[in-house]
């Protein structure tokens, strides 16, 4: 069965191609495993062939019974008609720990390789700390040659089609590079109309860097983020004069910067909607105006920071990225 909205792809610097939207799966409280398999499946037949999960998600399982669902009542071939990401958790960022952690994640995936593996965050955490609710005293300081040369080796040995990280400045992408002999492929990063991260965007274009956008919509600010995109007069003006809904608008104009987005949505209307943005364009006066919507990040990072820690600041985590 084909899917009924033909979603574009960006060839990435791997030689893989990936969908520029697909479909988050970290979400608190997490539902019921059953539940968001159901919800999977709901997005494959609506169309999506891109899923984004993490260990830290608990959403791996889930997932991969949902493809194999998939495949069962044949909303798709196989497995290689979906592309899916996964994530290193910050317990894990220890060398000799990726790839009994890619293991794990292809364990409960049930595949043998997933496109896009990331480094989650610039972050190691010790061994024995919590999930969640983690402290920032337990932020250890990290190797990120050596992680990132086990990184390469999912790559060499075929676990990971891609790999890439997340929530990596400018700064620690440049350290990265000068020693990567498989350059990072992605930086998945926050990115919404309300923090257009106009500076990172320009240096991975010039790196060959694909940016790929979490929270494109912002969040609804009950433990982080704001409601600084859904509630932007700009975007409601913009949104009333096209005929669009505000999520279209703001989802339309990541599209026109290039950039994968990462929605999430259980609701199979809003999977539909959400998918309703390439047959139509912002113009010129509207992503001027756009661009002068107030800007500030959403997720601050401060569990990562301590006194004592390898931050000692959220400004040192984010290296001043805006």
């Amino acid at each position: 069965m084909e899917p009924r909205n033909q979603i574009p792809g960006v060839l990435l610097s791997s030689g893989q191609e990936m969908p520029l939207v697909g479909m988050g799966t970290a979400t608190s409280p997490w539902p019921q495993p059953h539940h968001l398999t159901s919800i999977l499946v709901d997005a494959i037949e609506v169309g999506y062939r891109h899923f984004d999960t993490a260990a830290h998600y608990a959403s791996e399982e889930p997932l991969g019974r949902a493809v194999a669902e998939a495949v069962a009542r044949g909303l798709i071939k196989g497995r290689s008609e979906v592309f899916i990401t996964s994530k290193l958790w910050c317990k894990d960022n220890h060398p000799d720990l990726v790839l009994p952690a890619i293991n794990k994640t292809l364990q409960k995936l049930g595949m043998e390789y997933v496109d896009l593996y990331l480094v989650h965050w610039p972050v190691r955490l010790k061994k024995e700390a919590p999930d969640k609710d983690f402290r920032g005293e337990e932020v250890l300081p990290w190797d990120m040659k050596g992680t990132w040369e086990a990184m390469e080796e999912c790559c060499r040995l075929g676990l990971a089609k891609s790999i890439g990280v997340s929530n990596f400045s400018c700064k620690k992408l440049s350290q990265l590079l000068q020693y990567a002999a498989i350059p990072p492929a992605v930086n998945q990063v926050e990115m919404n109309a309300a923090w257009q991260q106009a500076k990172l965007r320009e240096f991975c274009r010039e790196k060959g860097i694909h940016v790929s956008a979490w929270s494109p919509l912002g969040a609804n600010g009950a433990f982080w983020g704001s409601l600084a995109v859904v509630e932007s007069p700009i975007l409601k003006e913009i949104s009333a004069a096209k005929g669009r809904s505000l999520a279209q608008v703001a989802l339309r104009w990541l599209h026109q910067q290039r950039v994968s987005i990462l929605v999430k949505s259980f609701s199979k209307e809003r999977m539909k909607e959400n998918l309703q943005i390439f047959d139509w364009e912002l113009n010129d006066d509207e992503l001027t105006k756009i661009e002068k919507i107030p800007q500030r990040r959403g997720f601050s990072g401060h569990w990562f920071v301590h006194p004592n820690g390898p931050y000692k600041s959220v400004e040192e985590l984010w290296d001043d990225d805006a």
